[in-house]
């Protein structure tokens, strides 16, 4: 499958495409197909990391991801 991968924080440069293998379900799981995925302002505000007042880089890096983000492939609405 094809993905696009963030994994370092800046701007849209980071961002790669990548074929990734397809997941396999555990038990109790199952596989759906994705056609397209949204990427939102929240996102792209989380990948530039523009969003942090000055004074709180640390709590949100602690969360999100301290050198990288946490979750590589961004997007969460999906058809």
């Amino acid at each position: 499958m094809k993905a696009i991968l963030c994994n370092e924080y800046g701007g849209p440069e980071v961002m790669k495409l990548t074929e990734l293998d397809k997941p396999q379900p555990k038990a109790g799981e199952v596989l759906i197909r994705i056609h397209a995925s949204q990427v939102t302002a929240g996102d792209c505000n989380i990948r530039g990391f523009s969003f942090v007042p000055k004074g709180f880089g640390i709590v949100p890096r602690l969360m999100l991801g301290y050198n990288k983000p946490r979750i590589a492939i961004q997007g969460t609405n999906l058809s």
